[in-house]
């Protein structure tokens, strides 16, 4: 009998739909054996794409806090089945899983889909995922899934150009190289060379070693943690805190306090975030242990 493998995900750009589906190649090249299904979420009041500046900066509060949208419902084909793995791919905004995927996990579909269900997660950003992922952790527990892998593709460039490039992208839609940028996101090569965690994820589906996809994922380069960035989150989530419930308080208000958001988000990029970095590496033969534990486990697929 044919094993059921169900393919989850959002992707305004096409960026993350791409690395699904490379990742679900050696499923597919095995029809003899595995029924592959997509499931495009979507939302009813879909985001734009280019993002209009004004609208990008005014979805920070709800994305932050996961407020979900209502969604189109999945087929009732995907209702009705009963998958043997599923491939979640999903996206990071503002140091938290995407609207679309909040909407998706906190409608009633999720847990009849995700319920005692092996799970590999995937991302795809511009670079900090890994508290993001500890949220999207909890989902899954508190949905009855099971965890069994997690993938991290990120843009390689360093922190402050993929900023430029992945604005430059999103606000006006253009991902190529131009001047003395370089293309925006996940490279190319990445991406086409994302099949090979598909394969390490088929191989131990296939002989029923799940608890070896992990560490396998992880001695592959499947999850690069930076230590840096890990920091940045963790400061960046509580000032998030901080701006989302303000934001969301003064209704009357909320215009000018996104133009505040905005301005204030561009002074920490550009001025808070280097003096972190400076603390971060003056302090790394004090912390360099716990920042040890801390890295093998944000690698890892368990739940503090």
């Amino acid at each position: 009998m044919k094993k059921n493998i169900l393919i989850i995900y959002y992707s305004q750009t096409g960026q993350l739909e791409d690395i699904v589906k490379n990742m679900a190649q050696p499923f597919e090249a095995k029809k003899e054996e595995y029924d592959v299904t997509y499931y495009n979420i979507q939302l009813k009041e879909d985001f734009p794409f280019p993002w209009p500046s004004d609208v990008f900066f005014n979805t920070f509060p709800e994305s932050y806090l996961q407020i979900p949208k209502e969604i189109f419902p999945p087929s009732d084909e995907i209702l009705n089945k009963k998958y043997d793995l599923i491939l979640f791919g999903y996206q990071v905004w503002y140091l938290t899983p995407s609207i679309p995927i909040i909407s998706f996990l906190k409608s009633g579909f999720a847990e009849k889909i995700l319920k005692d269900t092996d799970v590999v997660t995937i991302s795809g950003t511009r670079n900090m995922w890994m508290l993001s992922q500890e949220k999207l952790k909890v989902y899954l527990k508190d949905l009855g899934a099971k965890l069994v892998g997690n993938i991290a593709l990120v843009d390689r460039h360093d922190n402050y150009t993929s900023v430029l490039t992945i604005l430059r992208w999103l606000t006006t839609g253009q991902k190529e190289r131009s001047g003395i940028l370089p293309a925006a996101g996940i490279s190319d090569e990445e991406i086409s060379g994302s099949v090979k965690y598909g394969k390490i994820i088929e191989k131990h589906f296939s002989s029923g070693n799940l608890s070896g996809i992990q560490p396998d994922l992880i001695n592959n380069g499947a999850v690069e943690i930076r230590p840096f960035l890990v920091r940045v989150e963790k400061v960046g989530n509580k000032i998030f805190t901080i701006w989302s419930n303000l934001i969301i308080k003064k209704k009357e208000k909320r215009p000018l306090l996104i133009k505040f958001f905005k301005v204030y988000l561009m002074a920490a990029i550009w001025i808070i975030s280097p003096v972190v970095l400076v603390l971060h590496l003056l302090t790394t033969p004090i912390f360099w242990s716990k920042r040890q534990k801390q890295k093998t486990y944000l690698q890892g697929i368990n739940l503090k």
